[in-house]
Parts: structure tokens; C-alpha cells; sequence
């Protein structure tokens, strides 16, 4: 995992402590910020109109980062949401990855870049970028006049409307966050921008002045890039695991972890953390991936790991919850794509109350789940047992 080898945490912190707060910022680089709220947003009928609504209320700028843009109503609707702000005098950014939206219509792309928005590919494959063409911009940002920021799991496409209610509607958790973390998801946009332009973005349009809001509480917006050593996803998520006292709910959409991350969720299990594990069942889009993840699920359930597979719908949301206390929630999965090839970013939160609202989650998601029970596992049949030690050669690419 490591240059250094596996990771190792000598003394364990309180996520709910301002100890834990200070170690996530000082290996992340990453401030914590203090007087932020947001708005937990569960499925498409959730996110889709909060998201329309915080595009129509930009009044200066509007900068948005997708990795997926396919097709569907909605992919339509939000370029054309986009499109009237920009021809409101709106300085609208719009930036796709070039491979994640490469299902992307024409006529679409024309909605938005034909109203005078900045439209840019990140990363087109080309000859003599070939080094970094398997290195994807996974983030999912909007900003909106620097005050309003949203982030989470969700693409815009069809497969991402309705309320996960069958195979064609997906599972995905998003949220929407105001006060000065919205700097944070700036940050991150900036970062993919300027290097997909060569232009800064700032001044007080962008980053204006932001004052904690009553109430609010301690946030991070913490990004990562594709990198030779440990990344800022790996770090972050290890002192989380390896920091557990009671409780671990953990929901990946592309769940393959290598085995010093396997190994942390085993130890916290063996020091007595009851750990759960959400996964995608079999309407997984990337079925390798899952193929990948059920090869490291024996050593989890032999150390008392619970795993669960959603059966309904592909399960597309990152979530984590630790002891009830400190979250996350944004781009990252659990494999080496989010590690170590991937620029993500993710929002953490300490908040009692937010890791409720996640955790409420997760229980429903649990009642329309399978478990993966040890004694049945261990009987699966030779095919099954052959496709997953096939995707062996590949996990670090997954």
C-alpha cells in the first residue's frame, strides 16, 4: 500500500474530538472549517431538484464538475438549466471528464457550450498523453456563486432519477452544503480547472467572503489525486478505520480493497467494532469489480465482518460512518481506482446528528439487502470461486 509498507496508528483517537479533527487536516492538507450545514439527499428525487434549484439561483457563477454526463431528461434538463444561466450574464465553468462522459449526446454538449458557457473535456485520450489517460477525474461539484456547494456520488443521467425503486433507477447519496467549506469544494474545482485550462479561478465571485452559519458544525472537503505513493483518500480513510471504538458502516459502490485495507477493517473488527460492509448485489454495473470485491470476502467474514449485498438496484453511494460520529460522503469507493488513480474529493463531517441521518440510511438499505452468510460463502461453486481469482491480475486498475 505504502512506500513505507502497511500503515499503523499507535494511538487511536476520538472521532468526535477535536484530536481526530486536527490529525485529518494536518495528513490531508485539507483545513477544517467551522459553522457549515447541509441538506442530506437521498436518490435522484432528492438531489435532482435541489441540484436544478441551486443552478437557478446563480446569480455570478456557476462552475459544475461531473464525471458521468450520459443521456436521459434529465441530462437534458440540467444542461438546460445551465444554459439559461449562462445566457443570464451567469460565468458559467463546466468541466467533464472526458472518458466518464463520453456517452454524452452532442446535441447536449451543444445546450450548454451554444449559451455561452466555458465547456471543457479533463484528460482527452491522445497519443501523447497516454501516461495519464488511465487517471479519470472522478469528482462531483457545483458551486454556485461560491456560497452553495453540493457533492456525493451522483452522475447526471437517467440511471440516477426516480427513488432506486428498480434496476433502472440507481442508489446514490448527495448532499448540499452552505458556509466555508464551500470554499473547499471551490478548491477542488479550481484545482481540475486550471489544469484543464491554464485558468485561474478567483476573486470574489468565486470565493467570496464566508461566515460560519449559527449552528453549523466542523466540515472538511478533502481531495485527492492519482499519485506513486499514498494519497490523501488512503490517509484519511485508514486514521477513520484504524480510530473505530464501537461502530464502522461502510457503503461502497466498488468495493475490491487490497489487503492492508481488508486488514484494518479485520483488526478494528477484532478489537470489537462491529463493521458493516454495503455493497452493490447483482445489478452491479461493473460486474469485475464486484468479482474483484467478493474475492476479499472470505478473510472479512472469517474476522466477523457483516457484508451485505443491495439487491434492488445498482448501489452507487460512498458513505462512511464512524462510531456515530464523523461521516463521509462524496466520490470515493473502496478499491485502488479511488486510491491511487483517481482525483476525488470527499466531504467529511463531524456531527452526531448527521452520522444519524446516514446511519437511518444505511438500516433501510440493510432491510432491502442480502447478507453473505460464511457457512454459504464458503460453499459457493468452483465457477464463482474461478471469476473472482481471475479478476486477481487487474484489482490494481479496478
Amino acid at each position: 500500500m505504502s512506500g513505507q509498507g502497511t500503515y499503523r496508528l499507535d494511538d487511536p483517537l476520538d472521532v468526535s474530538g477535536a484530536d481526530f479533527l486536527r490529525a485529518c487536516e494536518a495528513l490531508t492538507g485539507a483545513p477544517i472549517s467551522y459553522g457549515n450545514e447541509l441538506d442530506l439527499l437521498i436518490n435522484g428525487d432528492e438531489i435532482f431538484p435541489a441540484m436544478l434549484e441551486t443552478i437557478g439561483a446563480a446569480q455570478h457563477t456557476l462552475c459544475l464538475l461531473s464525471y458521468v454526463y450520459w443521456s436521459g431528461e434529465i441530462a437534458r434538463e440540467v444542461a438546460g438549466a445551465i444554459a439559461d444561466r449562462a445566457r443570464a450574464g451567469v460565468d458559467v465553468c463546466v468541466l467533464l471528464d472526458a472518458v466518464g462522459s463520453l456517452r454524452m449526446p452532442r446535441d447536449v454538449m451543444e445546450i450548454m457550450s451554444g449559451s455561452g458557457a466555458r465547456v471543457q473535456r479533463f484528460r482527452p485520450v491522445a497519443s501523447r498523453a497516454l501516461r495519464r489517460a488511465n487517471n479519470r477525474n472522478h469528482r462531483k461539484l457545483l458551486i454556485a456563486d461560491g456560497h452553495v456547494g453540493m457533492t456525493g456520488g451522483v452522475g447526471i443521467a437517467q440511471e440516477w432519477t426516480g427513488d432506486a425503486q428498480d434496476p433502472e433507477h440507481w442508489r446514490d447519496t448527495h448532499v448540499r452544503v452552505r458556509g466555508p467549506v464551500v470554499r473547499g469544494l471551490h478548491g477542488a474545482f479550481a484545482e481540475s480547472w486550471l489544469e484543464a485550462t491554464g485558468q485561474m479561478l478567483c476573486g470574489p465571485d468565486h470565493l467570496p467572503q464566508l461566515d460560519g452559519l449559527d449552528g453549523g458544525g466542523p466540515m472538511q472537503l478533502v481531495r485527492s489525486r492519482a499519485s506513486v505513493g499514498d494519497t490523501n483518500a488512503e490517509a484519511l480513510l485508514y486514521l477513520a478505520i484504524a480510530s473505530a471504538r464501537s461502530t464502522i458502516d461502510l457503503t461502497s459502490a466498488y468495493f475490491a480493497p487490497r489487503e492492508e485495507f481488508s486488514e484494518a477493517l479485520c483488526e478494528a473488527a477484532r478489537r470489537g467494532v462491529r463493521v458493516r460492509v454495503l455493497v452493490p448485489g447483482e445489478h452491479a454495473d461493473k460486474q469485475i469489480v464486484r468479482r474483484a470485491g467478493q474475492d476479499t470476502y472470505a478473510p472479512l467474514l472469517d474476522c466477523g465482518i457483516a457484508i451485505h449485498e443491495y439487491a434492488p438496484t445498482m448501489l452507487h453511494a460512498k458513505t462512511l460512518v464512524i462510531d456515530g460520529a464523523w461521516t463521509t460522503i462524496g466520490s470515493i469507493n473502496f478499491d485502488n481506482r479511488s486510491f491511487s488513480r483517481n482525483d476525488e474529493a470527499t466531504l467529511c463531517v463531524q456531527s452526531r446528528e448527521v452520522a444519524a441521518l446516514l446511519s437511518e440510511q444505511f438500516e433501510r438499505d440493510l432491510e432491502r439487502s442480502d447478507r453473505v452468510h460464511p457457512g454459504e460463502w464458503r460453499r459457493r461453486g468452483p465457477l464463482a470461486r474461478a471469476a473472482e481469482i481471475a479478476t486477481r491480475v487487474v484489482r490494481r486498475e479496478l
